[in-house]
């Protein structure tokens, strides 16, 4: 049994906004005698869209009509139609999350580009698309060592830590190519970001909207950048106090030193590639400036340089490929509530016995007043649950639930490992009659975590499904 299937990625970015489709091949790999064993076996680039310049209607607004237009034209020149694009991401990124419309156009573009394109933000979700997008995680299993993608762009730097593959933290501080944007016309300064005036001030650096641009005094500025980032990898010290972290974030924990770099984003197009310029401020920014102090920083180049399979593309690139996980074949659902989106994960953490007291006092948190939204119960479980177990645990499940069943709204429940089949069954017994339930396996969620779950695939035996921490930028 093999099945493809069609996945988007849009990245609506501080300076660029960028569309990639991708074809996932789905194929069962058990051996006909065992339960289905139901993965994503490839994975390949169908298209990659024009690097287009963030529409804004304003400073402080994203026009919507104008992103619409470049979704438009990019499915039509992919020759692909909405709907033939069963899963993906449109994430919006860096500064662009910020601006006050950000949430409002994200979740109407997540329905113009497919029916389970999923509408999601923040640093930490981009900081992980960008550095598998870069396929750090691909070389730092190869080279089994620590590999670190700093993903540059207009607004942010995102950082993505890996070890032999396996992710380990991420990190994203206010630095970027567009924090200082300049008319390139007269080259005089236009707008700085609030975090560089406050950087300026306290270092007494003469720079103000309006002036004549100083190059030496940039670079000085983009040289702090770098040393920032330095710091933030635990190459350096001595920048901590800076306050670049996006959203108050703090530094990497880092379990040892990182061993490796990779580069992402506009700013690395700079890094890894002569820029054919006249002008460094060609672009209306300090991108290339930026780019250059980066590619000359001392600590920067004690630690050994990767080419990354993608830079400019590399989040795009994790929206399309990386963002779609499939469930455990031992599933129960109702296809008439599929799909779902944006539904907070209420996580459990107790025991089976005192499960429906921590759902009892969780949910009133995930509710406004009454229960008025679609609610994921979720928990590890174990793989050798009894079925008296399985018993205990629905039970649990409808008693710390009774006042959201009452609601109408489906009962969704999130596991771990694969007993959720046996566990629908179960709750739907316990349930009114012809009652929603939706219960999946195979899927590892935290708390704050939001879940996404498509129409099924595979001739109905799994569902596409999207975790992501949809936060946006303060």
């Amino acid at each position: 049994m093999k099945e493809t299937i069609i996945s988007a990625g849009i990245d609506i970015g501080t300076t660029t906004t960028q569309i990639l489709f991708s074809r996932f091949t789905i194929d069962d790999l058990s051996n006909g005698y065992t339960v289905p064993r139901i993965i994503i076996t490839g994975k390949q680039i169908l298209y990659q869209g024009d690097i287009y310049f963030t529409p804004l209607l304003d400073p402080e607004t994203i026009d919507a009509a104008g992103i619409k237009k470049i979704i438009r034209q990019e499915y039509e020149k992919a020759g692909i139609s909405r709907d033939e694009v069963k899963t993906g991401a449109v994430i919006i990124t860096g500064d662009t999350a910020r601006k006050k419309n950000a949430a409002a156009v994200l979740e109407a573009l997540s329905g113009y580009a497919g029916d389970f394109v999923v509408a999601t933000a923040g640093p930490d979700l981009e900081s992980v698309l960008s550095g598998y997008g870069a396929g750090t995680n691909v070389i730092a299993e190869r080279t089994h060592s620590v590999v670190a993608n700093i993903d540059i762009g207009g607004g942010t730097s995102n950082i993505s830590v890996f070890k032999n593959g396996t992710l380990l933290e991420t990190a994203c501080l206010d630095i970027g190519g567009r924090l200082i944007k300049i008319d390139a016309a007269t080259n005089h300064i236009i707008y700085i970001y609030d975090k560089i005036r406050t950087l300026a001030a306290n270092r007494m650096i003469n720079i103000a909207e309006g002036g004549k641009v100083d190059e030496s005094v940039l670079s000085g500025i983009c040289r702090l950048m770098g040393s920032v980032l330095t710091d933030a990898l635990h190459l350096t010290s001595g920048c901590s106090d800076l306050p670049f972290y996006t959203n108050s974030g703090k530094r990497l924990k880092l379990p040892e030193p990182v061993s490796g770099l990779t580069f992402s984003g506009g700013v690395a197009e700079c890094m890894y590639h002569d820029i054919d310029t006249d002008s460094v401020y060609r672009y209306g920014d300090i991108g290339v400036l930026l780019g250059r102090e980066l590619h000359k920083n001392e600590a920067l180049k004690r630690v050994t340089w990767h080419i990354p399979s993608q830079t400019i593309r590399a989040t795009v690139a994790g929206a399309g490929m990386y963002t779609t996980k499939l469930t455990g074949s031992t599933i129960l659902y109702d296809s008439s509530r599929l799909p779902v989106k944006n539904v907070p994960v209420l996580h459990l953490d107790s025991d089976i016995q005192n499960m429906a007291t921590e759902i009892a006092e969780k949910l009133p948190l995930y509710l406004h007043g009454t229960a008025s939204v679609t609610v994921a119960i979720a928990f590890r479980g174990s793989r050798s649950t009894s079925f008296a177990d399985i018993e205990t645990l629905a039970g649990q499940i409808v008693t710390g639930t009774e006042a959201y069943i009452r609601s109408g709204h489906p009962l969704i429940v999130v596991t771990e490992e694969d007993i959720s089949k046996a566990l629908g069954f179960v709750l739907r017994l316990s349930l009114p009659s012809e009652y929603p339930v939706i219960c999946i396996d195979g899927i590892s969620t935290r708390l704050g975590d939001y879940i996404d779950i498509g129409t099924p695939v595979a001739g109905g035996q799994v569902l596409p499904v999207v975790i992501k921490t949809l936060v946006f930028n303060t």
